[in-house]
């Protein structure tokens, strides 16, 4: 498996990710503790919780306190969120240079209709010269120190408005470094099937490296989804939730290995303490109550019985350890889980919530499109 090399456009010597796998932001959950966490079972690139470029410039303390990273993270890797060129080309600035990051990759596929109904997110690609403006203003910023940006994107506002072709075509023009498609429309959000063959359709159109977004709920989803499509990478989300071990999978299968982590629920609770002792040492004491939203994830499929109630109610990491040890820890990994979805779904939307006369144009160069930007970092 080849490894995937990310380069700024006036510079040769690459960010390079040994193994193709790119863990996605998801708010609230991939904080320092979770990554470092995913580090410890296999190689990859780690990527914080996404942020928004105002909140970097203004000094949002939840913004600035996202920006924490672990001494195991080799490569620091922030996506952004950002409408206005000027500002996020300042954002990656900043990034680069007071927070030493090495990868920076420009998010445009949140689904969330309070950013969408001002014309952000997901939907933002339809404004074709607004785009080009953001990723040329980053691409640039980054290309100042060397530092390579990407571009993560979905197949459209819905069947009818398509995008990802024009995205990716715009992103390999304006130097970005690669580009991911979450193979969902924003309509879609994430319910449904991903249509994977949008992700070769956009493979076949641009020359940069491809990663691919959906469905990839087991190492063998990732492996039939570069071998059916041509992707260079794969990008995980919801499949590694309360499956950190996910990581290590991979790993084995791109090596062509048989072997799988299929842990027995002792296993998990040894796994659940480790998580904790992370978030411990990021957070405090308060990093027990942070991995209380982790529990699901972790026991499910599990038997855990009444257990179940009280791991969501922890509060120290003494409390976490003494119901770990009263699982019944030679409970088997349940295989009636593998390669069912995880996390949120929900269903289709009927309609996407646009601003009025979205549609008239493609520009979008003179829109204030501000108030897309508000007080969504980590969305």
């Amino acid at each position: 498996m080849e490894p995937l090399r990310l380069h700024a456009p006036s510079r040769r010597d690459a960010v390079v990710v040994d193994l193709p796998v790119v863990l996605a932001p998801m708010a609230g959950v991939t904080n320092a503790a979770y990554r470092a966490l995913c580090l410890e079972q296999g190689a990859g690139l780690y990527v914080c919780e996404m942020m928004t470029s105002r909140g970097i410039l203004v000094g949002d303390r939840k913004t600035r306190a996202m920006l924490t990273f672990d001494p195991s993270e080799r490569i620091r890797s922030v996506q952004l969120y950002g409408v206005d060129p000027q500002i996020v080309a300042a954002a990656t600035r900043v990034l680069v240079t007071e927070y030493g990051v090495h990868h920076i990759d420009l998010n445009f596929g949140c689904p969330v209709p309070k950013v969408t109904r001002k014309g952000g997110g997901g939907v933002l690609p339809y404004k074709r010269d607004r785009l080009r403006a953001i990723i040329r203003a980053a691409v640039r910023a980054g290309d100042e120190h060397g530092v390579p940006v990407t571009v993560k994107t979905r197949i459209g506002i819905d069947d009818a408005h398509e995008t990802f072709l024009d995205a990716g075509r715009i992103a390999e023009e304006e130097g970005a470094a690669a580009i991911a498609l979450h193979a969902r429309t924003v309509q879609q959000a994430y319910a449904g099937e991903a249509n994977w063959s949008r992700i070769a359709e956009l493979k076949q159109a641009v020359s940069i490296p491809v990663l691919g977004n959906g469905d990839l709920w087991e190492a063998e989803d990732a492996l039939r989804m570069m071998s059916e499509t041509g992707c260079d990478g794969v990008v995980i989300g919801r499949g590694c939730l309360g499956r950190p071990w996910l990581f290590g999978d991979l790993a084995a299968a791109f090596a062509g290995e048989e072997r799988r982590a299929r842990p027995t629920l002792g296993e998990v609770g040894a796994m659940i303490i480790r998580h904790a002792e992370l978030l411990v040492s990021l957070m405090g004491e308060r990093g027990v109550i942070d991995l209380r939203k982790h529990m699901a994830w972790y026991f499910k499929g599990y038997p855990v019985g009444g257990l179940r109630r009280r791991f969501a109610m922890i509060s120290t990491l003494d409390e976490l350890k003494e119901l770990v040890a009263m699982l019944d820890a030679d409970q088997p990994f349940p295989t009636a889980e593998l390669g069912t979805p995880r996390g949120r779904q929900g269903s289709p939307r009927g309609r996407v919530i646009l601003p009025h006369g979205w549609y008239d144009d493609t520009s979008g160069q003179d829109l204030d499109l501000s108030g897309a930007e508000d007080d969504v970092s980590g969305g």
